[in-house]
């Protein structure tokens, strides 16, 4: 899957780092990943939910909070005041870039912090919202720090030690962080709301899960991820959370409908990543692609698969409903179909006028099932195939007419 790195300017004055993971198939939409306290994007569990959401067809942007990672801006003076205001910004950027409300997802602090901004945000820009590992009292991450606090009020700054790493912590930090009633944020909410908390929490415990849960409104749902870490270090934990929250989500993010089905024949549109393109027929959609051999990100066959498809699909059809109108035993039909390039020097059947132009030809070899069928009946079936309608049209001769829709 491609991910394209990007920059989202804040309000303070300072950009962000994101990476933002994009789909390779159909798009339904986009996720906006807010990391765990004192990390980054680069997190597991940030990488395997973001990853994960793209496979279903979810663009998911995972960012750097201000002075995390690669982003700007000194993280000992923001607090968690403008880790909301940074994911105001990120999703401004999101909902710009896909025109569509969005699925908000949270890990630890980044959790509360997403319940925080959807108020802030608006509730109509937000599909739904998942939380991981969320605390219910903002001031709980105080618990976490090494250092004098007490000191860090009077003297208004201080050294401390969070997760092993230094940091230089204002008052105003304390402060920003005190003053949350996550509580009562999360009762406004009018939004789809997902809790993931594993019962053996060490950091962030279970109770803080139950509080969230009591105190959001329906619809909502929660998932114990039992046997896991807070941080989600272990692969498996990570990708069942991720696996979860992207098949909870896709009942809230429907596939987009930003340009419409055909009433008839196949309508196609590149923006899949290199080759990647949309086929809409009336009624279904995927997408077709190149291998990566080729430059293409395989997320789809290609377009000689299809052709390939198209023939042993119809051939399949024709003989079943044949077999079906003789009240024949057939049991079934597998056919192997491959393409081939020959020069028109080894093509024995090509026209003197087409010497020197390139000759293809398809092999179908076919499998008829169905012991009580007797030879007669198999060749009888064998001739049928030749008589499906894709056969026919690729046998006659074709003409293709373009022009340029206005």
């Amino acid at each position: 899957m491609p991910t394209e790195n990007i920059k989202i300017a804040t309000d303070a004055g300072h950009d962000l780092t994101g990476s933002l993971e994009l789909p390779t198939g159909l798009v339904r939409g986009a996720a906006l990943f807010a990391h765990c306290f004192t990390c980054t994007k680069n997190s597991k569990a940030a990488v395997t939910v973001s990853r994960a959401l793209a496979r279903e067809g979810i663009a998911c942007l995972r960012f750097d909070f201000t002075g995390l990672g690669g982003s700007d801006g000194e993280f000992g003076r923001s607090g968690f005041a403008t880790d909301v205001s940074d994911l105001v910004a990120a999703a401004e950027d999101l909902l710009e870039r896909f025109a569509q409300p969005i699925l908000l997802v949270g890990h630890s602090l980044g959790g509360a912090a997403v319940l925080a901004a959807a108020d802030d945000l608006g509730f109509d820009k937000v599909a739904a919202i998942a939380t991981i590992g969320a605390p219910s009292d903002i001031p709980h991450v105080l618990q976490r720090i090494e250092g004098d606090i007490e000191a860090i009020r009077r003297e208004g700054e201080g050294e401390v030690t969070i997760g092993g790493r230094d940091f230089l912590l204002s008052r105003d930090f304390l402060e920003k962080v005190e003053n949350i009633d996550l509580l009562e944020e999360v009762g406004r909410i009018r939004r789809p709301l997902l809790f993931l908390h594993s019962p053996t929490d060490a950091i962030v415990g279970i109770a803080n899960a139950s509080a969230l849960f009591g105190a959001a409104k329906h619809p909502k749902s929660f998932v114990s991820l039992e046997g896991a870490d807070h941080l989600l270090l272990a692969e498996a934990d990570a990708s069942f959370a991720a696996g979860i929250i992207a098949s909870w989500a896709s009942r809230y993010m429907p596939m987009r409908e930003d340009w419409p089905m055909p009433e008839e024949g196949v309508v196609t549109r590149m923006g899949h990543g290199k080759f990647g393109t949309e086929v809409h027929t009336k009624n279904h959609r995927f997408v077709a692609d190149e291998p990566k051999s080729y430059g293409g990100d395989d997320t789809g066959p290609t377009p000689y698969d299809l052709l390939l498809g198209a023939l042993g699909t119809c051939t399949s059809m024709t003989m079943g409903m044949y077999a079906e109108r003789k009240r024949w035993p057939l049991e079934g039909v597998e056919i192997h179909l491959t393409h081939a390039r020959d020069h028109a020097e080894d093509c024995e059947d090509c026209v003197a006028e087409e010497v020197g132009m390139e000759h293809q030809s398809l092999t179908r070899e076919i499998t008829i099932i169905g012991d009580a069928l007797d030879e007669e009946q198999r060749a009888r079936l064998l001739e049928i195939a030749d008589k499906c309608p894709v056969h026919k049209t690729l046998e006659g001769r074709i003409s293709v007419k373009t022009r340029l829709a206005e």
